[in-house]
């Protein structure tokens, strides 16, 4: 296998599409991305068991949404500082020193839960598991990308997500299992620490990267250089903006704790396979795409696919069969993966990388809004409309956000193959 020094020889010309797993071949990449796929397990486990506790305390669905809005406001307050720390510092140690505070946030939501304590300490410790993603995000995606040569790319960006998605599978599963086998969420929280430690460990194993790093002096718009490259470059800007208000109006994820317990009736175990549900699809999908040669046209295929996600979750909402409402989450990450591939793919290979960092930020912004905010959005309309309204009130507005896109953005509509966007 080639090591991370090797790939620093390779020619950006040469040709990886053809080969699956091509990204793979490079010992630094596999390293970073067996050590994230335990991160994000131990990070879905914990997301199950914070829905299930919280709600299984309080029955709020305020309370529920509240969960994403403690992560996302730091991370939201943090992007442009984060995302200069990373472009500035090392980013291996930036990781590193973020991955430790989730370890320390997991004990500390173990001992919560043990000693059955307040809720405001909750949302506590979740404010700092959102100041640790808030740096980690923009180190380690900027990071990645050193590990591999640009032709591997578009290959890295659909083994991303996949590995993503594995974890999304297995550690929503864990999650509800481990809740039902230890009788509670306590255990559950011990082992997403076990697992971000040996995160830890792995991403120490990394070799030493050289980085081209800013030589800004530090100012407002040193700080701004990243949203201000992704407003001049408007398809990325369509992109993440479309991917972004996707998830953040039609993701029914921060609800799944209701429709499990109040709509369908199911337990613990059955909330971790719908929280698994649209990793599931998610996960088929990416491998798909990466036995499959380039998108020809991935301008159309991004706005169908976000379309198809719109009438899934209004499916969803309306469904009050437990198998029906698997199947409509499966479709969901299916669909969902196109654009997040497109979206990674176009993003890389455009950013010069000293401004991956401050792109990186500005990036996981728009992902955090669709995500922890959108869990936010959600429990909110839940709590005024109910659960099933808000979830088909944002599958139809999903719908309309494309039309608006599609609008705004015309040239996307005529994207083609994804290796044309080294010439957009």
């Amino acid at each position: 296998m080639s090591s991370s020094k090797q790939k620093v020889s390779r020619t950006d010309g040469e040709s990886t599409q053809h080969d699956p797993f091509a990204a793979l071949r490079f010992r630094d990449y596999r390293l970073f991305t067996i050590g994230r796929v335990l991160l994000f397990i131990g990070s879905q486990m914990q997301t199950v068991a914070i829905g299930w506790e919280l709600y299984d305390r309080t029955n709020s669905a305020l309370v529920l949404g509240g969960v994403g809005l403690a992560q996302v406001l730091p991370m939201i307050l943090l992007t442009l500082i984060a995302g200069d720390v990373a472009d500035r510092r090392d980013r291996k140690l930036t990781m590193l020193l973020s991955i430790l505070l989730l370890v320390f946030c997991s004990l500390a939501l173990a001992v919560f839960s043990w000693t059955k304590s307040a809720v405001i300490l909750f949302y506590g410790c979740l404010v700092f598991t959102g100041i640790a993603r808030a740096f980690l995000k923009p180190a380690s995606d900027a990071l990645m990308w050193q590990l591999i040569p640009t032709s591997a790319f578009t290959n890295a960006a659909t083994w991303n997500s996949s590995s993503f998605q594995l974890a999304s599978v297995i550690g929503p599963a864990l999650g509800g299992f481990g809740i039902a086998f230890l009788g509670g969420a306590t255990g559950v929280y011990v082992l997403a620490a076990i697992a971000g430690l040996l995160c830890f460990f792995l991403t120490m194993a990394i070799s030493p990267q050289e980085t081209i790093r800013t030589k800004e002096p530090i100012s407002l718009k040193a700080l701004a250089a990243g949203a201000k490259f992704v407003w001049e470059n408007q398809l990325i800007l369509a992109a993440i903006t479309l991917d972004m208000f996707a998830v953040l109006l039609g993701g029914a994820i921060a609800l799944l704790p209701i429709f499990a317990k109040d709509i369908l009736r199911v337990g613990p175990l059955e909330l971790g396979y719908l929280q698994a549900a649209p990793s599931i699809g998610a996960l088929f999908m990416a491998v798909v795409l990466a036995y499959l040669p380039p998108l020809r046209k991935a301008g159309p295929a991004l706005l169908w696919s976000v379309v198809g996600f719109g009438i899934v979750t209004i499916i969803f909402g309306l469904s009050r069969w437990f198998w029906l409402s698997l199947l409509m989450l499966v479709l969901s990450g299916a669909l969902d993966t196109i654009s997040v591939v497109i979206r990674h793919t176009l993003v890389q290979i455009r950013t010069p990388d000293h401004l991956r960092g401050r792109v990186a930020a500005i990036n996981s912004v728009f992902i955090s809004a669709s995500n922890e905010l959108g869990g936010f959005e959600s429990g909110l309309a839940a709590a005024f409309f109910g659960p099933v309204l808000s979830v088909v009130g944002g599958g139809i507005g999903t719908i309309v956000v494309v039309i608006a896109v599609a609008a705004i953005w015309p040239g996307i509509t005529k994207l083609g193959s994804l290796q044309e966007f080294k010439n957009l």
